[in-house]
């Protein structure tokens, strides 16, 4: 009986080959699949890969070269890298209260008047936050795309000169609105006005969550709605008066402008942690008592109230500290989770 793995008699090693033997230098073939262990004839042995599902590049993503190569500018990395590493300083101007805006007496603004008052003041609160709530949805959706779309996420990065452009925007409607009396209670200037400063502020927010992960967003967003949900409950219920401290939010608002500006120019030269934090926690707490003290005079419960006439300008003090509180605390947990 004959072994199946022994060749047949008359079988001769030069018989049936697939390339016959030839003369000359010539490399001989290479059977079957070409191995990628090592380098092939007449191939360079990098940077081709070592296996059929190795990287090109191990150790960075989308096998991008981890340097640049030699006579291009090019960083290392995936496209986003050799954008600015840190992402600009949030805009901050000092809360500033008109005095024309407010209505002062010695006895509770919105409940030492009769019915009429408590009806409109409620109408007056139902306003506000319903223009509040508008403009918080607009910003939203703007972080959304700004932080989950890559190619938004990119060009907002590599294009700074847009962010001055809406921070420029950002000042001018909010010193219009401030400061003149007509076009803040104008229809619809009012409005124009007011939906301008909402895209400024919210296109530099969204700027800003672009330079973060998506955790450390969706954690400062969580923080913050809780931390609003929880002054404005404890402003409905409390019997201390935050609108008796005008002084004391005055230089409140001085120390955090003069800081904020102080820490922009050093952290343009040297980036230094300690100082950025800092600075986010003083804005983060001094913002949260500013948005205790504008939803104090919202209320009117108090010895100093918001006009009825001001929804607009209600509305704007409101969200700026919103914003400010989410942006503080988004650097903050950027910077710890990096």
């Amino acid at each position: 009986m004959s072994r199946p793995d022994y060749p047949p008699p008359g079988y001769s090693d030069g018989h049936g080959l697939l390339y016959q033997p030839q003369g000359g230098s010539y490399p001989p073939p290479a059977y079957g699949f070409p191995a990628y262990g090592g380098p092939q004839p007449g191939q360079p042995s990098a940077p081709y890969p070592t296996g059929p599902n190795a990287h090109l590049f191990p150790g960075q993503p989308g096998n991008y070269p981890p340097g640049p190569y030699p006579g291009q500018p090019q960083p290392s990395g995936h496209p986003g890298a050799g954008y600015p590493s840190h992402p600009p300083m949030p805009p901050v101007i000092p809360p500033t209260i008109p005095s024309d805006i407010l209505s002062s007496g010695e006895e509770f603004a919105a409940s030492g008047s009769g019915w009429d008052s408590l009806s409109i003041r409620h109408a007056f609160i139902r306003k506000v936050y319903l223009v509040l709530a508008s403009q918080l949805m607009v910003t939203a959706a703007i972080v959304a795309v700004f932080t989950f779309v890559e190619p938004v996420r990119y060009f907002v990065q590599r294009n700074q000169a847009i962010y001055w452009a809406s921070y420029a925007v950002y000042i001018v409607t909010h010193l219009v609105l401030v400061c003149c009396k007509g076009p803040r209670r104008k229809f619809p200037w009012n409005v124009i006005l007011l939906f301008l400063f909402t895209l400024a502020l919210s296109y530099m927010t969204g700027s800003i969550s672009s330079y973060y992960d998506t955790k450390a967003v969706f954690l400062a967003l969580g923080i913050t709605a809780v931390v609003c949900i929880a002054v404005t409950v404890f402003c409905f219920q409390t019997k201390v008066d935050f609108t008796k401290c005008q002084g004391l939010f005055c230089v409140l608002g001085i120390v955090v402008f003069v800081t904020g500006i102080i820490t922009t120019i050093v952290l343009s030269f040297k980036y230094i942690l300690w100082l950025h934090m800092l600075y986010a926690a003083l804005g983060a707490i001094s913002f949260t008592m500013f948005l205790a003290y504008h939803t104090q005079l919202l209320i009117g419960n108090r010895k100093h109230s918001i006009s009825p006439e001001e929804y607009v300008f209600a509305a704007l003090s409101i969200y700026v500290d919103i914003i400010q509180i989410f942006l503080f605390l988004l650097q903050i947990i950027g910077a710890s989770t990096k």
